[in-house]
């Protein structure tokens, strides 16, 4: 009798082999093949093809160090293991980066599955992990960015915490927050799980190694820039800025956006191509403000129902790392990258299989996922923005 493959595996290898597939099946048979000079090359366009937009800095920070304003926007725990290991692997960085993200996204279904199972059981288990697979963002779990590491990281914190051993809790926070800004939010969710333990106080002081792990990321801007809070101010770099009204001023701002774009598609304007020098036109704009708008909706119903099925805990995770991104909208997109966003926090998911588990609702929801991640396939591999 064959051994059974376990679902998180199952789940892991299918469609990381789709996803694959797909992309080079659409860079190929679309045109035009958009490889540009400005992209980073390794092996061939199989692996060129996931080291766009984002993927460029991490490739450019691994090669030659945090040289300009901007790159110091990207936390440094993924690129210093795309230059560790690219250097290992005599200079191909982008094989460096997909490999740490393939396999940050193995670990991600196994913890994810475990977590789930221990919530959810079995059968939500199953659902949880297929639900992330299918994600429309999911391709950037083997594309060379962060994503994949950070929720690894957010996964293995809470794993931790739930089983009280809050010394890895804190190292993985610590870590989590040397990946990625919204690793905040995993502060005041893993402090309320060891508040409830037997030896709180033991266990906020373990909690609290994350701290000077996170540390070491402005210590190491002060020294070599003089600015401690580089990495903050690299924001404006990026067209974000700090909201005044905190998060509501983004869902405001998002709100708004997306009602323009619903009043200009809906007076039957004609596509707009890009003007000169721009890379995006109105069109894309609106229908960018839109999408990123639904995804927002979908993602604060999924919160609330995270917290009223998992704890407080796990919604204060969710809503915290919904706020940080709305507190520093841009002007033209407010929400820009929510969706891409929303694949790290992985309490939605855990939600969405909770409501999920009827035959009807699962199959829409696993058919709705993967029709929209089939469009952001197409998109990526076109060079178009996705998130």
């Amino acid at each position: 009798m064959r051994p059974r493959i376990p679902p998180w595996l199952a789940a892991f290898l299918a469609s990381r082999v789709l996803l694959w597939s797909g992309v080079l099946f659409a860079f190929l048979w679309f045109t035009p093949n958009v490889i540009t000079r400005q992209q980073p090359h390794d092996l061939g366009y199989g692996l060129d093809i996931f080291s766009r937009w984002d993927g460029n800095w991490y490739v450019r920070i691994a090669r030659s160090g945090y040289e300009t304003g901007a790159s110091r926007a990207f936390y440094p725990l993924y690129p210093l293991l795309v230059a560790g290991i690219g250097r290992a692997f005599g200079g191909h960085y982008v094989v460096a980066g997909v490999l740490i993200s393939l396999a940050a996204c193995a670990g991600c279904m196994w913890l994810l599955w475990k977590l789930a199972e221990s919530k959810l059981g079995r059968d939500g288990a199953s659902r949880a992990v297929v639900l992330l697979a299918v994600f429309p963002m999911s391709l950037f779990l083997q594309a060379v960015y962060a994503e994949a590491l950070y929720l690894l990281l957010t996964l293995a914190a809470f794993v931790f915490a739930e089983r009280r051993q809050f010394v890895g809790a804190g190292v993985c926070a610590g870590a989590a927050m040397a990946t990625r800004t919204a690793g905040i939010a995993l502060l005041p969710a893993l402090a309320l799980l060891a508040w409830r333990s037997e030896r709180r106080t033991a266990a906020l002081a373990k909690l609290a190694l994350a701290l000077p792990i996170f540390a070491l990321w402005p210590l190491y801007l002060w020294r070599h820039v003089h600015d401690a809070l580089a990495f903050t101010h690299a924001q404006r770099d990026w067209g974000r800025h700090v909201s005044a009204a905190g998060p509501f001023g983004g869902l405001v701002d998002g709100v708004r956006a997306a009602a323009r774009g619903i009043r200009y598609l809906a007076a039957g304007h004609a596509p707009v191509p890009p003007t000169a020098g721009a890379s995006t036109s109105a069109t894309q704009i609106a229908l960018q403000n839109i999408e990123a708008f639904v995804f927002l909706a979908v993602f604060i119903a999924l919160a609330v129902i995270a917290w009223r099925r998992l704890g407080a805990a796990y919604g204060i995770f969710s809503i915290v790392s919904l706020a940080i991104p709305l507190t520093v909208p841009t002007d033209a997109r407010p929400l820009l990258s929510m969706p891409r966003f929303g694949l790290a926090i992985f309490p939605l998911f855990l939600a969405l299989a909770a409501i999920t588990g009827t035959a009807r609702r699962y199959v829409t929801a696993v058919a709705v996922s993967a029709l929209v991640c089939g469009l952001v396939v197409a998109q990526w591999a076109h060079y178009e923005w996705v998130s």
